[in-house]
């Protein structure tokens, strides 16, 4: 870090698809927002209107002449102004007192992010008046934040399950040996359970019921792995057209789910077969690791450990773990 930097960076920035973290050496993480703007398109160009928090109870509730916009999408950046107006909303909020001089950051990205990918994200960075800016692969960042002996010369795999992307990697000695990922996640999965809702009961319900579907089908699965029960849904018929609420069956979001970690599963077998003999008796010994957001997502645990034979573990908070690993770098 101090190669880079000719002082330690201020601030660290967790970007992700859903949320917007920023991290001070000194506190930990001071700002944690949901990753949305609200534009005005009344005038010449767009207006922002709202940002973190504000944009978030506005979802599905604009008017024709505002619109909502998620800077990233699938875990890559997908509109520069939006991060860029996300960016100087939050980063002033996180430093709390006027600052002279440039910024210096370390944000977090996908570890198989594209050149023009990264350029989008420092030009974003850049527009928004953050000074020197180091980029850290996400997957790393969560292994020091999980506790893993990412430097030690053994091999550790880990799966971190964002909101919209999956990454898989194997470390050893400081360093990625193997990563590959899957442009899906959380998010991916609160469609397809909206998706599900449509074709198999022609019932329409927004992002945000969506959202509350999956969280509400975790927490009971959590508390009864396997037992029948269903899920009351509050949204539109496009049978009768008018509002009502369904009930939907946990055996059903069961399928869905099913899918949907399907293709986690096939990502971690495509890594385990490219790996080296050595990595792969360390990682036979440890097991696997689950940090991000979606580990809790059921199924993600019992359909690895089937699929490969391994122990499969869920960090402490992990949903944390990208940030507590960005605040540790900041500290050495």
């Amino acid at each position: 870090m101090a190669s880079f930097f000719s002082r330690k960076p201020d601030l660290a920035i967790d970007f992700g698809t859903a949320n917007l973290r920023v991290i001070r050496r000194d506190e930990g993480v001071v700002f944690d927002e949901p990753s949305l703007c609200c534009f005005s398109k009344s005038g010449v160009a767009p207006g922002l209107i709202a940002a973190g928090m504000s944009a978030q109870a506005m979802v599905d509730r604009t008017t024709g002449n505002l619109e909502i916009k998620r800077p990233l999408r699938r875990g890559v950046l997908q509109d520069i102004d939006s991060a860029r107006e996300l960016l100087r909303y939050a980063v002033p909020k996180a430093l709390g007192r006027k600052r002279s001089g440039p910024v210096r950051t370390v944000i977090g990205v996908p570890a198989d992010a594209t050149m023009a990918e990264r350029s989008a994200l420092l030009t974003a960075a850049r527009d928004a008046g953050i000074g020197s800016v180091r980029l850290v692969a996400e997957p790393f960042a969560a292994a020091i934040g999980a506790g893993l002996p990412v430097s030690a010369a053994t091999g550790t795999m880990l799966v971190e399950c964002g909101a919209g992307t999956t990454e898989v990697a194997v470390l050893s000695l400081g360093g990625i040996c193997l990563t590959r990922s899957v442009r899906i996640g959380g998010a991916s999965l609160d469609q397809a359970i909206a998706d599900s809702l449509h074709f198999r009961h022609k019932f329409l319900i927004g992002d945000t019921t969506a959202e509350r579907v999956k969280q509400d089908y975790v927490a009971q699965r959590q508390t009864r792995p396997g037992a029948a029960g269903t899920i009351a849904v509050k949204g539109r018929s496009l049978t009768s057209g008018m509002p009502t609420t369904i009930d939907i069956s946990l055996k059903e979001l069961d399928t869905v789910v099913g899918r949907h970690v399907g293709e986690i599963v096939e990502v971690v077998l495509d890594v385990l077969g490219g790996t080296s003999p050595e990595l792969s008796q360390d990682i036979h010994n440890h097991g696997i690791v689950l940090t991000g957001g979606s580990a809790v997502v059921p199924l993600i645990r019992s359909m690895l450990e089937d699929a490969t034979g391994l122990r499969v573990v869920a960090a402490d908070t992990p949903a944390q773990c990208v940030p507590n690993g960005l605040h540790q770098m900041l500290l050495h």
